[in-house]
Formats: structure tokens, sequence, C-alpha cells
């Protein structure tokens, strides 16, 4: 695949794993501090100092915390990019990022690659990079492509912990849905309308479907079966 020119304005399916195919989240601690780094970088202005702040005074955190930290704070903030999705997999994540700064993709990605590798090196004793390289990027052109890109995100990777083989089919659909309502690492919830994060802007993709209702009828058809869209790009990590 070769590499997909960035433009404002555009959306993209970003995605890389550990280098090696190394886990890079241990914990939850480091899935909290990955996602902590998504809303914190996610800015023109530096965050380093903020980060450690927040590190510092918070004992455990959740959306809830971070959300009253940056209240209390009230730092002005200028995005680099509109997070629209996020899942998180014990050796790589997916992101559906609208670039709405020059260059914001880039230096978002740069900046949070950078500034979770320090961490991870830091807590477990470790040097040297951590992820397998530069990030990928797949540009979403189609509403259909968005909308599959939304269930492939937030359901089908990390339903594949129980059926490894479910982007072909799913043995036990409804097993499959309980499933990904009880996993906190991808935005399936936000979708669902359960839960209200602070690092997500759903931005045209909460236009797709008219109610969470509706969302979750699109899931389950596309988990059943009924409904199935090709993405554009085959180089999706298992």
């Amino acid at each position: 695949m070769g590499k997909t020119k960035l433009q404002s304005g555009g959306i993209y399916h970003i995605f890389n794993r550990g280098v090696e195919k190394r886990n890079i989240f241990l914990s939850d601690g480091d899935r909290w501090r990955f996602l902590q780094g998504m809303y914190l970088f996610n800015s023109e202005e530096g965050s380093l100092n903020l980060l450690w702040r927040l590190e510092q005074e918070k004992k455990k955190m959740h959306f809830g915390i971070l959300r009253d930290y940056m209240e209390e704070q009230k730092t002005e903030r200028k995005p680099l990019v509109r997070i629209m999705a996020d899942c998180l997999k014990p050796n790589h994540f997916h992101l559906l990022l609208e670039e709405i700064q020059e260059n914001g993709i880039s230096r978002f990605m740069q900046k949070l690659g950078i500034g979770y590798t320090k961490y991870f090196n830091k807590k477990y004793e470790r040097v040297g990079p951590l992820f397998q390289g530069s990030f990928k990027a797949v540009e979403v052109k189609k509403d259909a492509q968005l909308a599959y890109l939304l269930v492939y995100i937030n359901v089908i990777n990390p339903g594949q912990e129980l059926e490894p083989e479910l982007k072909s089919s799913a043995q036990d659909p409804d097993e499959i849905l309980r499933f990904v309502e009880q996993y906190p690492w991808s935005t399936h919830l936000e979708y669902l309308g359960k839960r209200d994060s602070i690092i997500v802007d759903k931005g045209i993709a909460g236009e797709l479907f008219g109610t969470p209702a509706q969302y979750k009828v699109f899931v389950s058809n596309v988990i059943l079966g009924k409904q199935k869209f090709v993405l554009e790009s085959d180089i999706l990590f298992e």
C-alpha cells in the first residue's frame, strides 16, 4: 500500500501495531494512559506538563475524571484532529480521524507515539521503538465505507477476541454483541449512546445513523451477514 496523502477535511482509518507484533498495552493503566494522550496531545498547544500533572494528582482514571480535570484547568484548546472512533487491542490500535488542521494527523500521531513510547519504555525499563514504523492511513471516501468501518473498529475488532474469524462470519452473533457491549476499549458504547467520552467527536459519523437504536440494528445486520461492505484496505491488523 502506497503512502496516503493526508489532506485537511479528509477522514482516515489510522492504525499501527507494536514492533515485532509485541503487545503495546500490558494493563488497563496503559490503555488509560494512551487514551489520556489521545485527548491531551490533540491540541496545537504542548501537553506534556499537563499530562504529568494529571498523572501525579489522579491515582485512578476514567473519562469523568479527565473531563472534570480539564474543566478545572480552563485551558483553551485547538484540536488538530477530530477523533471519531477508536479501538485498543493488546498489540495494536485503530483510529478514525478527520484532519481539521494542516498536517494535523501527522502532528497528532507524532506527539501521541513519542509520548506513549516514553511512558511505556520508562515503566517497563526498555529502550528503542515501540511501534512498527510509521502509522498506516487509508482514506475514507464513501458513506458506506465509513459505516462499515465504524462496525469494524467498534465491534468486529474487539469481537475477534472471541471469534478470530469474525471478519468472515459469526458463529454466535448474540454472544459477540453481548461481549462488545462489555468491552471498554472501543467507542461502541459512544455510538450506542451508553457513554459520553470527552475524547470522541463523532462528526459526520454520528449523522450516518439517526439514533443509537438504528446504529445497533446496523451492527446486528453486519454481524449476522445481512449487510456487508468491503473496506478499501485489506491491510487490517488482527
